[in-house]
């Protein structure tokens, strides 16, 4: 197992396991709920952090986390293929079925 990504800000971490997720990449989130302990934990042990579970991935996750952190964020609405729902460029699952936009691009 390998630590690949960690960052003070949950929100962050959950988009990078799911970025890794959306790539079939085993990954899991160690630390998730030791936030609560900072004080009896340093700060940096409690920090939440993205591991996979099998090194082989990590050259591949590597270049993702690396892409997905250089991409401007998308202001351009799109069309969901599934419901055929506008939806906003900041959103990367369509807000009425939760299909994804990166599904939509691939089956294009």
């Amino acid at each position: 197992m390998k630590k690949i990504y960690w960052h003070h800000e949950r929100f962050r971490i959950y988009q990078i396991k799911q970025l890794l997720d959306d790539h079939q990449i085993p990954n899991f989130i160690k630390n998730e709920f030791a936030i609560g302990a900072i004080g009896e934990l340093s700060p940096l042990d409690a920090m939440p952090e993205v591991w996979l579970t099998d090194d082989a991935w990590q050259d591949k996750a590597s270049k993702l986390i690396d892409q997905f952190n250089l991409e401007p964020e998308n202001t351009q609405s799109w069309v969901c293929d599934k419901c055929h729902e506008e939806n906003e460029g900041s959103f990367a699952l369509c807000w009425n079925c939760g299909n994804s936009v990166s599904t939509i691009a691939s089956e294009n």
